[in-house]
């Protein structure tokens, strides 16, 4: 039985899609297929089911579907997997630490209120959203209640502290590296090359940086639904192309066909801004980095 020895543990729209990517790359590094199985999170299933994306699994991974995203493992020695609600949820951590005591775990957070947008410009993108982003904002509370997954938790995700305090008091410090979204877009390589080396694995490896999963409007609605949303076409191509050839093509195709994202509004971010004052003060100190220029 093999399990992961490490674990990306959210923020989402943070850049963990694109750290999953210059992970996966690494010779010596397994990623699980699944990008997020949400194991440790089943509360994404139970308490959150009522609306969820085309082709989003439905129920928790079971202990033995888990075991088998693993199965593949051949000689690389660190093992891992992305979920992003990992940071979201409380009971998370301490079900992670009975699972895994030894594990350790990346954190990327970014920017609260850039995350907010960016997440409901992804729901946008996608046709998953028919709200503005200040009607989205106000109906919430609502929707959590109603059901909707994290995806649509924008403000709510945002509030870090609590579930960092989490982790750094439930697992021993040197298990975890927190880093920002800036220093992942300063620098890519950078940062992936000191996650290697927190990883035990060969540090000079030079991923390839090209970002995922970007957010934008699509040019040609059709167009990005053939790509995704469940659909006949779809279902004929997938078993016919391998899955790198599928992604690098659904990259290109998406890429091209996305223009500029829209634009925060000013007053907006001045109300989220203060909205989150409170928890990026008790941050900072708490992970001890200068996070003014999220405040301004």
């Amino acid at each position: 039985m093999v399990l992961p020895n490490f674990l990306i543990i959210g923020a989402a729209k943070a850049g963990t899609t694109s750290l999953y990517a210059y992970l996966k790359q690494h010779p010596d590094i397994y990623m699980s297929e699944v990008k997020e199985p949400r194991f440790f999170a089943p509360e994404v299933f139970t308490n959150y089911n009522n609306v969820a994306r085309d082709g989003a699994k439905r129920v928790p991974f079971t202990p033995e579907e888990y075991e088998e995203l693993f199965a593949g493992v051949k000689n690389e020695t660190a093992i891992g997997e992305a979920s992003t609600e990992y940071l979201y949820f409380p009971g998370v951590a301490a079900r992670i630490k009975k699972s895994l005591p030894e594990a350790k775990l990346i954190a990327i957070l970014r920017n609260p209120v850039e995350r907010a947008f960016s997440a409901f410009c992804y729901q946008l993108r996608d046709d998953c959203e028919p709200l503005s982003f200040e009607e989205a904002l106000s109906a919430e509370s609502q929707r959590i209640k109603e059901g909707y997954r994290p995806g649509w938790h924008y403000q709510q995700v945002g509030f870090y502290y609590d579930g960092i305090k989490r982790y750094l008091e439930t697992f021993e410090p040197e298990q975890i590296k927190i880093y920002l979204n800036e220093e992942l877009i300063k620098d890519s390589v950078k940062v992936s090359q000191d996650i290697y080396q927190f990883l035990g694995v060969d540090d000079s490896f030079v991923p390839d940086i090209t970002r995922k999963n970007i957010s934008g409007v699509p040019k040609n609605r059709f167009l990005h639904s053939i790509f995704t949303k469940e659909n006949p076409l779809k279902s004929v191509i997938k078993p016919l192309l391998p899955e790198k050839m599928r992604q690098n093509i659904y990259q290109k195709v998406r890429k091209n066909n996305l223009t500029s994202k829209p634009t925060l509004a000013v007053e907006t971010r001045k109300e989220l801004e203060q909205l989150y004052r409170d928890d990026i003060l008790k941050l900072q100190d708490l992970i001890n980095t200068d996070l003014s220029s999220w405040l301004n």
